[in-house]
């Protein structure tokens, strides 16, 4: 047991790390661990009792609400609120940003954008699901209500970010711009472990994960990267293998696990891609840069781009160097092709 670091301990002890602050980190991160236990808590009763299914309407972004995506991200708005360590939160959840405005939190200097529970529709049939999370220092002033623009700003400006991924065991990774580092849920002590410490994705990887149902809409340059990997057989004689779970989540831990890349391209129908910059992208590229791999929208760095509305889509794709770049190439021999 004297070897278990948990969380909170292995937070105190890289608090500097975290330049920003002093123990304020291992309170705002408390605030998701907290919430990350309750969504766990009733995640694994799926089956058992009325929390499966959608609610009947739909979020901003025109897409069926399921009771668990508004049930997560009530959880996490009022965990975040309480620690009086965040000002105001951004969701995929919310048309528009949430103040908090108790005096506490306007007092505070984060600001938090969340996809509460991302691949929710695939809680129905038992399989992994997540929660991603961004942290900004807020740029309006301390002591006032937040601003739009604190919560538009360009992903190189996060000091943490990360995710909860609810599967076989629960696991939270995060970076604060120092490495990723990995805990899993122990149940029986209530508290995350550390598991995987400085996790490193290969600059190669043999997996490709895609909707390909969606192929005939693909831009020409992403459909030859696939037939590409279909194709080409590597030095070692590994095949390239398509591995797509339909949540970002968990395609995106596998990857950054055994290296692979993701990818959501825009399409014909949806040119702009359908995942969010600011809930989803902004997070994943901080965490896979710190992992050693990159995210790109195709051509530009994901974190560099300026964020100029909340719900944001950008075509993303993210995963080992060498995977990634390859992708790039054909996108741009091939640019406005479908």
């Amino acid at each position: 047991m004297s070897d278990i670091r948990t969380l909170g301990e292995f937070i105190v002890e890289k608090q500097n790390d975290f330049s920003h602050a002093s123990g304020e980190l291992s309170s705002l991160l408390g605030s998701i661990k907290l919430a990350a236990k309750i969504v766990n808590r009733e995640i694994n009763k799926a089956g058992l009792v009325d929390i499966t299914g959608a609610v009947g309407c739909e979020n901003v972004q025109g897409e069926e609400q399921q009771k668990l995506d508004l049930y997560a991200n009530e959880k996490f708005k009022a965990a975040l609120e309480a620690r009086d360590q965040v000002c105001g939160v951004a969701s995929e959840e919310e048309d528009e940003a949430v103040a908090f405005n108790k005096e506490l939190n306007r007092n505070s200097k984060y600001v938090v954008l969340m996809d509460p529970l991302d691949g929710s529709s695939n809680i129905d049939v038992n399989v992994s699901v997540g929660t991603i999370f961004s942290i900004y220092r807020r740029v309006s002033p301390v002591g006032t209500p937040p601003t739009q623009e604190d919560f538009l700003q360009p992903g190189h400006r996060q000091v943490a970010a990360g995710y909860i991924i609810y599967g076989s065991s629960t696991m939270l990774v995060y970076t604060t711009g120092n490495g990723v580092h990995g805990f899993t849920y122990d149940p029986s002590l209530g508290v995350f472990c550390l598991s995987h410490e400085d996790m490193r994705i290969p600059q190669d990887g043999r997996i490709y994960s895609i909707n390909e149902g969606n192929y005939i809409r693909f831009p020409q340059g992403v459909k030859k990267y696939i037939k590409f990997c279909q194709e080409n057989v590597p030095e070692d004689d590994r095949p390239y293998t398509s591995r797509y779970i339909g949540s970002l989540v968990a395609d995106f831990h596998r990857n950054l696990l055994k290296g692979g890349i993701y990818m959501y391209p825009s399409t014909a129908t949806h040119p702009s891609g359908k995942l969010r910059l600011l809930y989803e992208c902004n997070p994943m590229a901080f965490l896979i840069e710190q992992a050693g791999g990159i995210a790109s929208d195709g051509a530009t760095r994901i974190m560099d781009l300026k964020p100029v509305e909340l719900h944001q889509r950008v075509p993303f794709f993210v995963g080992s160097t060498n995977m990634v770049r390859k992708v790039e190439e054909f996108i741009k021999e091939f640019p406005t092709e479908y």
